[in-house]
């Protein structure tokens, strides 16, 4: 189940602060990047509907969903009202952070994408200073009372719903400061953790292909036929026989 009411404050703290806006423009550069090249019929977008995050894909259905800001589908992403294998593309921005069954959010995800659909979702990285952040605080607040779910459960949970992740990107090595300033001055930690560091970044970003296993055909293993000998073995005993049959006409 999503907490509603946690994620509108999440939505709030993206426009309301300066840390929420630093961190939306990153996201917003990854996803019109990462669906740029997305092609299909249908695309929904599930949380932070206010954000048009679908707004670079050219897909020409588009779709929000979730339980913040105004949807055209107000659902819980636990329980998804969307046909199986109806979506090609299906972005998650933090949905896994402010719901209380993650695993059951992906378990719907790969219910509706079809086959060869695309995932795209971002999560904080509780291994990183935004990590030590939210433990500083004790969850007081959004973002920092989400869940935060690491990066390998993620994958671990991909690969079990045969979600293979294609790509893999990292964001936010900077210190969580509230202010801009503070920010800009730690602007070249940006460039050095993607070298340094990468998996210690504040974010992750995932895109994920649903694969399908197909059927595999049991073909019969054909021989060549080997010559009979039996054959030739019975065509020296006739020979035999009649040489025999010979020999006592010739004797009478």
């Amino acid at each position: 189940m999503m907490y509603p009411e946690t994620m509108e404050e999440f939505a709030d703290w993206l426009s309301s602060t300066e840390l929420g806006q630093d961190l939306l423009c990153r996201e917003q550069a990854f996803f019109d990047t990462a669906v740029s090249d997305i092609f299909g019929f249908r695309a929904v977008q599930l949380g932070l509907s206010d954000y048009d995050f679908l707004a670079c894909n050219r897909i020409p259905w588009h779709g929000y969903a979730g339980l913040d800001g105004q949807p055209d589908v107000v659902c819980d992403p636990a329980y998804l009202p969307f046909d199986s294998k109806s979506l090609d593309l299906l972005l998650m921005p933090h949905a896994l952070d402010f719901t209380s069954e993650p695993h059951q959010v992906l378990r719907e995800a790969e219910r509706v994408l079809m086959p060869e659909g695309r995932l795209v979702l971002t999560g904080f990285n509780p291994f990183s200073l935004w990590g030590l952040c939210r433990l500083a605080r004790r969850r007081g607040a959004a973002p920092w009372n989400g869940n935060f779910v690491s990066l390998l459960r993620v994958k671990d949970w991909l690969q079990l719903l045969q979600l293979e992740a294609i790509d893999c990107q990292f964001m936010a090595y900077s210190p969580p400061f509230s202010r801009h300033d503070w920010l800009a001055r730690c602007s070249f930690m940006e460039q050095a953790g993607s070298y340094c560091w990468p998996q210690l970044a504040g974010l992750y970003a995932i895109v994920a292909v649903k694969r399908q296993r197909g059927m595999r055909l049991i073909l019969p293993r054909w021989q060549r036929a080997r010559p009979a000998r039996a054959l030739v073995a019975a065509g020296n005993e006739r020979q035999t026989l009649n040489r025999t049959q010979g020999d006592k006409t010739n004797d009478e």
